[in-house]
Order: C-alpha cells, then sequence, then structure tokens
C-alpha cells in the first residue's frame, strides 16, 4: 500500500508567457518567457507545482535544458515519498539537475509545494515565518534614455518606490549615465539600484562611477558590474566608488558567500532559488549571514508561481534588505490563480494558507 505523501506521477510542459516589452539585460533581451511548468501528484491527489525560468542572456539556460533535465526525472521519482524532499532533491541534482539550475528549482518547488499543501502549512512558514512582508523595487531594463524615463514614471505611478536599472549595455557607459540621469530626474526620490548583470570591465565601471559622481547620482546599490569571477576588481571597485555593492552571477553556493566575504567583493548576497534551487539557496543564505554579508531575494523572468516561492522563503527567514520580485508585472498575461498580493512596492504572503498558494487557471 502506498503512503499518501508517495509520488503517483509527474508532468512536465513548456509554459510560454509573453512579455509586454522585452526583458532586457546585459547580455541580451527576451520578450516572452519561456519557462516550464511541473505539476507533481500524490497518491491521495495532493497536487504541487514548480516553476523553471531559465534566463539565456544570464547564465546560458534554456528551456529546452530544462525540459530535458526534468523529463528524464519521470523515470524514477514515480512511487518516491514526497515528504523526503531533500534526498530526492539530491538525487535528482546528480541525475541532471547539476547542469540546470532552475531546473533544480523547479523539481523542489513542486515538491514542497506539495507536502505543504498536504499539511495544510504555508511556505513563508515553513521557512521560519519570520514575517510576511516584503518591499519589491521595479526593474528599467535595457532601451533609450526616453523609455528609461518613462519606465521610471511609471514606476512611480504604481507606487513603487525602488527602481532597479539595468546597465553594461551596447551602449557603453555614456549611454548608461544618460539613462540613470534620466531616470533619476524622472524619479528624484527613489532609491536606485545599478544591475550589470556581470557585463562591464573594470574601465567601464571606472568611467560609470565617474560619471555619476559627477552628476550627483549616488545609487543605494552596485548589483554584479563585474565578470562573476573578478573578486579582486569588485573589492576595487567597493574602495574607489565608496558605495555598496551586491554579488549576483558570483554568488551560487554557500561556499561563494565565504569567499566573497573573504575578498571583501561584496556587501550584498542577491539569492535567487534558480541558479542553483531551494536547498542550495537556503544554504547560500545561511552562509551569507555567518559571513556577515546582506541579503538581496531576485530572480530571473518567472510568474507569480516562482516569484511567490520567493517571497514566502525571503519573507519566512527574514533580514532581507532589498527584494526584486518585479518579473509578473512583466507578463501580459497570468495563467495562474493566488500568490502574493502586491500593494504599491509591498508583497504580502499572509494570504497564503498553505504551499505556496498557486495554481493553474482552468
Amino acid at each position: 500500500m502506498s503512503i499518501p505523501t508517495s509520488i503517483r506521477s509527474l508532468t512536465v510542459a513548456p509554459l510560454d508567457i509573453p512579455l509586454h516589452v522585452p526583458f532586457g539585460i546585459s547580455g541580451g533581451a527576451q520578450a516572452t518567457a519561456n519557462n516550464v511548468l511541473v505539476t507533481l501528484e500524490l497518491a491521495d491527489g495532493t497536487r504541487g507545482y514548480g516553476e523553471a525560468a531559465p534566463l539565456p542572456p544570464y547564465n546560458g539556460e534554456t528551456q529546452a535544458m530544462a525540459l530535458a533535465a526534468l523529463d528524464g526525472s519521470r523515470a524514477w521519482l514515480p512511487g518516491r515519498d514526497a515528504a523526503e524532499w531533500r534526498t530526492l532533491a539530491t538525487e535528482f541534482f546528480g541525475k541532471g539537475g547539476a547542469g540546470c539550475g532552475s531546473a533544480q528549482c523547479a523539481l523542489e518547488m513542486a515538491l514542497l509545494d506539495a507536502v505543504t499543501k498536504r499539511r495544510c502549512e504555508p511556505l513563508w512558514k515553513f521557512f521560519g515565518g519570520a514575517s510576511t512582508t516584503l518591499e519589491t523595487d521595479m526593474t528599467v531594463t535595457t532601451g533609450t534614455v526616453a523609455e528609461a524615463a518613462d519606465a521610471a514614471r511609471a514606476i512611480r505611478a504604481r507606487g513603487i518606490r525602488m527602481i532597479k536599472v539595468k546597465v553594461g549595455g551596447a551602449a557603453g557607459p555614456a549611454g548608461d549615465l544618460a539613462r540613470v540621469a534620466a531616470i533619476h530626474g524622472a524619479a528624484p526620490g527613489s532609491p536606485l539600484i545599478l544591475d550589470g548583470n556581470a557585463g562591464m570591465s573594470r574601465a567601464a565601471a571606472s568611467e560609470l562611477v565617474r560619471g555619476l559622481k559627477g552628476a550627483g547620482i549616488t545609487p543605494a546599490l552596485l548589483e554584479q558590474w563585474l565578470a562573476k569571477d573578478d573578486l579582486a576588481g569588485a573589492a576595487a571597485l567597493a574602495v574607489e566608488s565608496g558605495w555598496k555593492l551586491a554579488a549576483d552571477e558570483t554568488a551560487c553556493t554557500a561556499a561563494d558567500a565565504r569567499r566573497i566575504a573573504a575578498a571583501g567583493a561584496a556587501h550584498y548576497v542577491n539569492i535567487k532559488l534558480m541558479k542553483s534551487g531551494v536547498v542550495a539557496a537556503w544554504e547560500l543564505a545561511v552562509a551569507a549571514r555567518a559571513a556577515g554579508l546582506g541579503l538581496m531575494i531576485g530572480g530571473n523572468v518567472e510568474s507569480i508561481l516562482a516569484m511567490s516561492v520567493s517571497a514566502c522563503f525571503a519573507a519566512g527567514l527574514g533580514g532581507f534588505e532589498f527584494a526584486d520580485l518585479d518579473t509578473p508585472l512583466f507578463m501580459a498575461t497570468n495563467p495562474f490563480d493566488g500568490g502574493f498580493t502586491l500593494e504599491g512596492g509591498m508583497i504580502s504572503v499572509a494570504n497564503i494558507a498553505a504551499g505556496h498558494g498557486v495554481t493553474p487557471k482552468t
């Protein structure tokens, strides 16, 4: 006789969601969120849902990679106990998840959703229950100066206070400075996070710092301007600018957090569940805190499903000073019901009663 939490089936399907405008970062742009939906059903009929959100310009992962890694798990997961989700996550890592962090994340999300849903426990409480709220920024992606100013005004009109700006694109430091100055002019009271997605050289970074200082613009945070392995450069940038730095692409594991802290290469780490999965993100958060680093929660181009898991993770653990969970606002359609609520820039997960609270629309 199977136990109620044994896995009956796993289904994997493409999840393609068009965006209002292309989401551009230094490495390229994406016009559609080419994600993957995982549906895991337990023996008692409980269903858990997970989302993989690969982002090729960010780390080279693709929808095809995520589909292949997840599809392979259908041969060995049925009959296993979802309550042993950490063991299953480790096993999946050894059978394909190691090459695709977004797939690893999707499977862990589906397992956790099913298990906590069956317990009638919300994920934010499972992660610690420290809080139920976060303040998110909203992103101005790569584009023209006029588009940047318009986007900043639209963000403020939504009631969102903090603005994240993608820099490091083809326009170079002069173009970045013009866009940031236009945003600063359109939203003069907004704290600015300037995100380079590892796309800037040391020379370009220095030029942009000089330009920003000359314009009297002091960012709240510089996020991963330099190449992911350039810890010495990041440490020098922190000294040169005198501003706070966050590591993103550099910070994927607990060991990364310790290296970053030892090198003085950042003050914060941006934790994204899509980098390496929920377990790795949890370990990274613990290690970052132990090393004296602050916490930021972010993501790829994710729907309300994955973003709600990240919101539950950060609110539940507590101590996250920055949040970048805005990508559901970029999506032209929403194929789901439920998830976190948003008022202005304030995210609340208090309404989620079990699991991550998101289900596909019927």
